[in-house]
């Protein structure tokens, strides 16, 4: 056997083989950030385009722009990232990227894109679709079953949505929606069409008599909800992005204003979310990176705006916003941001919660200031709150996004009077005027396939319900009659449960592809207590 030499080393020197691993490894270390940044478009694409967009414009998920990323820092996206947001779809990626990569990406979200969408008055006029002349349809239904037991069923599974006959429990209509659509479908307030919005701006008008699209038009890149005023002559489009509202005509979807959403400061702003407040004859709207709360009158008689407008623009701007400035709005002053709000039956108070905060707060639309607080930590998530009487006073209960609860308050002394343990943290609760039982999903936590019942006489929960069992459950909503409740299971290969509202007792299953929400005629136009507006 052949002898190696090997030179002798002084004292305490390295060896060779020993430096040479180190200078390689110190090497790595250094190019580590400089690769992961270099590898941040195809980590992007790889991990978060399908949800986010290619074009980081938003699809299911928010667009990821330093425009849009609103208060959230480098260091908290870095956290999203690695850790999922809670409440929401936006899983954890810590198992699958290192420490640098999740750096990588948060740099990467928050680098400006080379040129973002204009979306003014001439870009969302040019995307309108006419495809059926309002004038030239038939003023009766061509089915026959009530009108206003119908459900609108939001499939995201495959990107459909179903007409639901509320009596028979059978399908009336199925049709290919906009990508992604919006939980939250509307109606005209004589129940006849439903508009729907999807995260990248499209609202269709759909025409339940006729089962046909009547209209759509593209109003935002990446927008948030859109809102019908109760008189069915406009809706406003609340945006993520870019940061305006948009006003329609509801007849066949004609734009008539944008309003960009600045406060009075100068900073722009995201909106939460927009609501009729149908007695005030105005649409309300909260605002996620700037502490106001905008009221917009649509109402003839409405006058002008006092106390500061927002924005009224005339004929012939130099940005094309407007043509004739019809949509003035008031901006309230508010102590923190609001993600999420909640009306009571006068609409004359809006309950608000942000999701950064521990606390909710009353405002009172009238004098236009906070009027109390709220205990309420836990992200509660006042969107799916309820309104029902006890002992002759009026109470809301609204489940938490964080905490296994459901807490309910006093309206007149704005108290929690009831703190009412879950399985798990739930995303949606509803009750009806004709039933003593509200239902909760607990589709936060481990025990996402149960569904909980509670007496509002009692405030205890009396029933737990495991209909699908392993499988994701949730949203519950009554019929007309508050006889039959859906139930959602959240899947794929999905389905929508049908229980008898009374004896909890099962009636029959419709398969259907992630069924998201369905949201029944009567009960949205009439703004029943028990469901969400």
């Amino acid at each position: 056997m052949k002898a190696r030499f090997i030179a002798p080393q002084a004292p305490g020197a390295a060896h060779p083989n020993r430096l040479a691993f180190a200078f390689a490894a110190l090497l790595l270390l250094t190019a580590a950030p400089v690769l992961a940044a270099e590898d941040a478009p195809r980590l992007y694409t790889e991990h978060c385009a399908a949800c986010h967009g290619a074009d980081r414009l938003g699809a299911i998920g928010p667009a990821l722009l330093p425009e849009n990323l609103g208060r959230l820092k480098k260091t908290e996206a870095a956290a999203v990232i690695a850790q999922g947001r809670p409440a929401t779809q936006m899983p954890g990626h810590a198992d699958k990227l290192n420490a640098e990569q999740i750096k990588a990406l948060a740099e990467y979200v928050y680098t400006p894109l080379p040129n973002v969408p204009k979306w003014g008055m001439e870009e969302i006029a040019a995307s309108r679709i006419v495809k059926v002349d309002p004038a030239t349809l038939p003023s009766e239904p061509l089915w026959r079953t009530d009108p206003l037991n119908i459900f609108t069923v939001v499939e995201t599974g495959d990107h459909h949505v179903t007409i639901l006959d509320g009596d028979a429990m059978k399908p009336l209509d199925r049709f290919q929606s906009r990508f992604a659509l919006h939980g939250g479908a509307k109606y005209s307030p004589d129940g006849r069409f439903v508009y729907l919005a999807s995260r990248d701006g499209w609202i269709t008008k759909y025409d339940l008599y006729t089962l046909q699209i009547v209209a759509e038009i593209r109003a935002g890149v990446n927008t948030r909800n859109v809102a019908v005023s109760h008189d069915g002559r406009f809706l406003m489009v609340g945006n993520m992005l870019p940061h305006t509202l948009v006003a329609l005509d509801a007849r066949d979807l004609t734009p008539m204003q944008v309003i960009p959403v600045v406060g009075d400061k100068g900073a722009t702003s995201r909106v939460s979310a927009v609501y009729t407040a149908p007695p005030r004859g105005s649409f309300i709207v909260a605002l996620k990176d700037i502490k106001e709360l905008w009221e917009i009158p649509y109402a003839d008689d409405a006058g002008p705006v006092l106390n500061g407008f927002v924005h009224s623009y005339e004929k012939g701007h130099e940005e094309g916003i407007g043509t004739g400035g019809r949509f003035q709005a008031l901006r309230i002053q508010i102590p923190d941001y609001l993600d999420d709000f909640f009306f009571d039956q006068t609409y004359e108070r809006v309950m608000g919660a942000s999701r950064d905060g521990t606390k909710g707060l009353v405002v009172d639309l009238d004098i236009k200031r906070k009027v109390a607080e709220i205990d309420l930590p836990g992200m509660p998530h006042l969107g799916s709150g309820i309104i029902f009487k006890k002992d002759g006073k009026d109470y809301m209960a609204t489940p938490h996004l964080k905490e296994a609860v459901i807490s309910v308050i006093d309206m007149k002394s704005w108290s929690t009077v009831k703190r009412i343990p879950t399985l798990g943290p739930g995303f949606f609760m509803r009750g009806h005027e004709n039933s003593p039982y509200a239902w909760v999903d607990v589709s936060m936590g481990k025990d996402k396939d149960a569904i909980q019942i509670i007496d509002l006489r009692s405030l205890e929960i009396i029933e737990t319900l495991r209909p699908a069992p392993g499988r994701t459950t949730a949203h519950a909503e009554f019929d007309r009659w508050g006889k039959k409740v859906l139930i959602s299971v959240m899947e794929a290969d999905g389905e929508l449960i049908v229980f008898d509202a009374g004896s909890f007792a099962e009636i029959k299953r419709l398969p259907m592809k992630r069924p998201v929400g369905k949201y029944n005629v009567f009960n949205k136009i009439n703004y029943s207590s028990g469901t969400s507006h």
